[in-house]
């Protein structure tokens, strides 16, 4: 069996949190599917097409690492690419809850898909694209949490959007 997993999300923007989890999964698993989710009930502040961007410049061409996007079930995307290892962030406690449900009726849908859950360095335990997007709307440096090019793409977005 190939050491093989995908790592979904909606990645609007990539932080280095996230970042961190594709590192440490990328450890475990050789070849790793970092899978951006359309995820439009989530209302997402960049389109799936410059968040594939962002996602892709943020990872470089690290060998055994592709970026994709889906728009269905992830278990349906992982039987699709014969993958059978979901990973998931464990952030803070409050995570837990949701996760273990999406976990839940992940293997309700798919029982050959197994979940992974990996926590972040405690340095990016409490970092989140929500609170990111909200502090970058106030004007804050958010260089300790995204790579200047997402800050500045938040930023612009940010403007743009509110300038209407």
């Amino acid at each position: 069996m190939s050491r093989k997993a995908i790592y979904p999300g909606t990645f609007d923007p990539i932080t280095y949190g996230h970042l961190d989890l594709i590192n440490r999964a990328h450890r475990i698993f050789p070849h790793l599917i970092v899978a951006v989710a359309h995820n439009l009930p989530k209302n997402p502040l960049f389109s799936v097409e410059e968040r594939l961007a962002m996602v892709r410049k943020a990872i470089g061409n690290i060998k055994g690492i592709e970026v994709e996007d889906f728009n269905e079930l992830v278990v349906d995307f992982a039987r699709r690419k014969k993958c059978f290892v979901l990973i998931r962030g464990l952030r803070m406690i409050s995570d837990f809850e949701y996760e273990f449900q999406m976990a839940l009726t992940n293997r309700k849908l798919c029982a050959q898909i197994e979940t992974i859950f990996l926590m972040p360095h405690e340095s990016y335990s409490y970092v989140s694209s929500t609170l990111l997007k909200e502090a970058a709307q106030l004007g804050a440096d958010l260089s300790k949490f995204v790579p200047k090019f997402v800050e500045d793409a938040l930023k612009k977005k940010l403007q743009e959007k509110y300038k209407k």
